[in-house]
C-alpha cells in the first residue's frame, strides 16, 4: 500500500484549510491521529455501525444497524415458527459483537453468538433440542460475522480482502453453523446474511440526533482550536477525548458485560455452558 500522508499534509497546507474533520471508526481515526502528529489540525467524529470505537458510549450508525437487524429478525420469527425451522441471521460487526448482542436481545433471539465468546456447537444444539422437546420446534439464532467455534478460526471469504486495509473479509459463519447444526438435529436450518443492508437507508431518530450533536460540538471544538481530539458521547454529555487515547483501539463486548448477563438471565444461550 502506498504512503501518501506527506502529500496529504502538503495539499492541506497549500489549500490553506483550517481543520481536517475525520469521520469514521478506529482505523480512520488512527489515520487522523497520525496526520495530527504530522501537524494537521484534526478533530475526530465517531461513526461506525460496529460501535467498536473506544472512549465513546455510542457511534452514530450503530443504532440504525441494530434496528435493521432487529426488523429482519422479527420477520424470520414468522417463517421459523410456521415451518418449524432453525433460522440463522448473520450480521456485521467485524471482531465485536455489539450489533448481534443488542439486536438479538431486542429481536427475541434464542441463541446469540458473538466473537467475544467462542461457541461450542454442542451447546447451541442443546438449546435447540430443549426448545424442541418443550414444544417449540423452531429456534432463532443471531450470529455476528466474527463469531467462531471454540478452538476454531474466523470464517472468511477465502479470496476477498478489504481493498483499503488489506485484511481478510469476514463472512460465512452463518452457513458454516447451519451445516454443523444439520449434522446433529433433525430440523430444517436456513441462513440469512443481512450484509450491507445494515449500512444504508434512513437513519433512526437516535442516530440523526447523535450525529447532529457530535457534528455541532466538533465545529465548536475546532473554533476553540482544540485539535487532536475526538468528540465523544459520554451520556448525557458530549465531550472531547484525545485521539491518542483511542486511535487504533477496538472496543469489544466485555465478557462481564451487563448486556450478556441480561441475555443469559432471560434464557438466551450465548454458545457456552450456562444452564
Amino acid at each position: 500500500m502506498n504512503e501518501y500522508s506527506d502529500k496529504a499534509v502538503e495539499n492541506f497546507n497549500h489549500l490553506e484549510l483550517d481543520c481536517l474533520v475525520v469521520i469514521g471508526g478506529e482505523g480512520s481515526l488512527e489515520i487522523g491521529y497520525k496526520l495530527y502528529q504530522k501537524g494537521l489540525p484534526v478533530i475526530g467524529i465517531p461513526k461506525t455501525i460496529d460501535n467498536d470505537l473506544d472512549k465513546t458510549d455510542y457511534t452514530f450508525g450503530f443504532q440504525t444497524a441494530v434496528q435493521v437487524a432487529c426488523d429482519a429478525m422479527d420477520r424470520l420469527h414468522t417463517t421459523g415458527r410456521s415451518h418449524d425451522r432453525v433460522m440463522i441471521l448473520e450480521v456485521m460487526g467485524r471482531n465485536a459483537g455489539w450489533i448481534a448482542l443488542e439486536a438479538g436481545i431486542a429481536g427475541g433471539a434464542h441463541i446469540i453468538l458473538i466473537p467475544e465468546i467462542p461457541y461450542k456447537v454442542e451447546n447451541v444444539v442443546k438449546k435447540i433440542q430443549l426448545r424442541k422437546d418443550g414444544g417449540s420446534p423452531f429456534s432463532i439464532i443471531m450470529v455476528a460475522e466474527g463469531a467462531f467455534e471454540e478452538g476454531g478460526d474466523l470464517i472468511t471469504q477465502a479470496t476477498a480482502m478489504d481493498r483499503l486495509q488489506g485484511v481478510p473479509q469476514l463472512g460465512g459463519v452463518g452457513i458454516y453453523l447451519a451445516e454443523q447444526i444439520k449434522e446433529r438435529i433433525d430440523l430444517e436450518v436456513r441462513t440469512t446474511v443481512l450484509g450491507h443492508i445494515q449500512r444504508g437507508g434512513s437513519p433512526t431518530a437516535f442516530d440523526r440526533v447523535l450525529g447532529t450533536r457530535l457534528g455541532s460540538y466538533a465545529v465548536e471544538a475546532a473554533s476553540k482550536v482544540k485539535f487532536g481530539n475526538m468528540v465523544s458521547l459520554k451520556t448525557p454529555d458530549v465531550v472531547l477525548v484525545p485521539l491518542k487515547d483511542l486511535a487504533g483501539k477496538v472496543r469489544r463486548v466485555p465478557k462481564t458485560s451487563q448486556l450478556i448477563r441480561t441475555a443469559e438471565s432471560i434464557g438466551i444461550n450465548m454458545g457456552r455452558e450456562v444452564w
